[in-house]
């Protein structure tokens, strides 16, 4: 079950944490997070001004409570580790889990 839900996709998230930031929010209602304003942008004070604006509805909507908070940190979360790392440890995992399993199924010999 672990190496189903954490092995990772070529793109985008594993299935544990796509389930993870889908029960943080499944009717979709939390507020997305501001994106980062454009060096091009910073003279503009209309999208300054935006910006802001965004951000404040943002840290609004995070303040209100802890468990906003909570499902807000996890509506953006990503995996731990990059992918290639990830399927590695989950291998690993298997492999020891597998002897492990093989270990104690075997016969007992005096």
């Amino acid at each position: 079950m672990l190496l189903v839900l954490g092995w990772p996709p070529d793109q985008g998230h594993s299935l544990g944490v796509s389930l993870a930031r889908w029960a943080a929010d499944p009717a979709d209602t939390l507020p997305d997070p501001p994106a980062d304003l454009p060096m091009g942008l910073d003279d503009d004070g209309d999208a300054v001004t935006a910006h802001d604006m965004q951000e404040a509805a943002w840290n609004h909507a995070r303040e209100r409570s802890t468990l906003n908070r909570w499902r807000m940190d996890l509506e953006i979360a990503n995996d731990p580790l990059p992918p290639s790392t990830q399927r590695q440890v989950l291998v690993g995992l298997a492999v020891v889990a597998a002897l492990i399993t093989w270990q104690m199924n075997g016969e007992r010999r005096s």
